[in-house]
């Protein structure tokens, strides 16, 4: 299934998109899609809806994030080696762990707002994993059984802010600097998620094209790792890693965000963002 909730912002309702790609309305079936519908029972419910008999949604409505309900918004840094050796750093050892502020989530088709005094605006495409049963200590091996489906994430990062310390987080954090969605995609319509082309453009040219494939670490290694050190609850993201092709790694001179500018990403059978960058007011 292809869940999403759509509408104006704070107001969204939930979807459903059928085979065809026609939205659907779920209002009917469930007030929200939130932890609970993301759960094992929830999607085994919602999967025994024929899409059919819900009723098609008018228009081209805007998509916000597709659950709600996120506890975590979990992020895995230099989880590509050629993404590690354009920024200069060493392929690490195990995987490195932040976390995005919950105030940074935004649709997908939604603004990415430039903070005052940002001058390295950035952009990442990753594979987001959602989780939907909750998760400690599990092993690598049962990993994906803790999985509700994927979407595409934006990491949208400020480099400037990012670098000033070790610590990430005030670089990524920002309002409108974690686009998800436009779907929810459940984990039995993507049997591979080490086999999905990723690519971004900016203002149409391609900066970013890559495959989940090149991984260091797996989504199944990751969902395990992460379970170790915080317990994974249902509506859980985890950003996994970009691949190569930022705009800090560009030769011979990075290349930033500026207002005006248009991002396009996409991964296979996850869907796509669009996102126009805009001055703070």
């Amino acid at each position: 299934m292809k869940l999403c909730r759509y509408g104006a912002p704070g107001a969204e309702k939930p979807g459903l998109v059928d085979g065809d790609g026609r939205l659907r309305d779920l209002s009917g079936i469930c007030a929200d899609i939130g932890p609970r519908e993301i759960s094992p029972g929830g999607l085994a419910a919602l999967a025994a809806v024929d899409p059919a008999s819900l009723p098609e949604v008018e228009g081209r409505p805007r998509f916000g994030v597709p659950y709600s309900g996120m506890s975590k918004f979990i992020c895995i840094g230099l989880n590509y080696s050629d993404h590690a050796a354009e920024a200069g750093m060493a392929v690490p050892d195990e995987p490195i762990i932040f976390l995005k502020a919950l105030s940074a989530l935004s649709g997908p088709d939604d603004p990415i707002i430039q903070p005052p005094h940002s001058t390295r605006l950035d952009w990442e495409v990753e594979l987001g994993v959602v989780i939907g049963t909750t998760a400690r200590h599990v092993d690598a091996a049962d990993a994906l059984d803790f999985v509700a489906g994927y979407c595409v994430v934006n990491d949208v990062s400020e480099r400037a802010f990012q670098m000033q310390s070790s610590q990430w987080d005030k670089g990524k954090g920002c309002d409108t600097f974690g686009p998800v969605g436009p779907f929810l995609v459940t984990r039995d319509e993507v049997p591979d998620p080490q086999n999905l082309d990723m690519r971004l453009d900016v203002n149409g040219r391609r900066m970013q094209s890559g495959n989940t494939r090149t991984m260091i670490f797996d989504v199944r290694e990751i969902v395990a790792y992460c379970s170790r050190y915080m317990t994974l609850l249902p509506g859980d993201i985890i950003a996994t890693g970009t691949p190569p092709g930022v705009g800090m790694g560009m030769k011979p001179e990075p290349v930033w965000l500026h207002p005006e500018d248009v991002v396009e990403l996409e991964i296979a059978g996850l869907g796509r963002q669009r996102q126009q960058v805009t001055a703070h007011r």
